[in-house]
């Protein structure tokens, strides 16, 4: 890999097990971001509290941004977490690049990619599937959440199983962790050919 500043996003719905492409890859010594760790960390911001206070009222708790409270509040109603997206999408994104601005070679795990219209910010682009069903009992099992409720969840996504990613690197999950870190490098490898 000789190139500069090479960004690759790690993407994919949720319970698809991009965390754990993640991981896998930071294990290999690549630094590796997380938006949703980055937007816990402005969970504190008082400029992102003002706005998330002026468009959903009282949804702090002990002066920080309770995830929970606008949980149970966007994923009932487009509407809101379209706002909600509007809000935060653009800070948190701001962030990621200008950690990664720092290193030769940097993955962020970016949960919403697609969504938000971001890949164009990204050198590659890693897309992580896994059957719906698994995807449902991992959610599920991982945050305590009803079939349903996890289910409301994915609809908010981009339609990872009808999508077109053939300009993109995918990785198909089996849930194998052994399977899924060869995969990895088998990726990794086909885009430090490229780089």
């Amino acid at each position: 890999m000789k190139q500069n500043n090479i960004k690759i996003a790690i993407t994919g719905g949720i319970g698809s097990g991009k965390s754990t492409v993640a991981s896998i890859i930071s294990d290999m010594g690549y630094p590796v971001f997380s938006c949703d760790k980055i937007y816990e960390n402005l969970l504190t911001d008082s400029e992102l509290i003002r706005s998330v206070t002026e468009e959903f009222g009282d949804v702090l708790t002990q002066g920080c941004i309770d995830k929970n409270k606008i949980a149970v509040s966007v994923f009932a109603d487009e509407r809101k977490l379209k706002k909600l997206n509007e809000i935060t999408h653009p800070i948190i994104m701001r962030k990621v690049i200008d950690l990664m601005s720092c290193h030769e070679i940097s993955f962020c795990e970016v949960p919403l990619l697609f969504e938000g219209g971001y890949e164009k910010l990204f050198d590659y682009v890693i897309v992580v599937l896994r059957d719906m069903e698994d995807r449902i009992q991992s959610v599920a099992e991982r945050d305590k959440l009803s079939t349903e409720s996890v289910l409301n969840r994915i609809k908010t996504q981009l339609d990872y199983s009808n999508s077109d990613f053939a300009q993109y690197y995918v990785i198909h999950n089996t849930a194998n962790i052994n399977v899924l870190v060869e995969k990895t490098r088998e990726i990794l490898n086909k885009i430090s050919v490229c780089i």
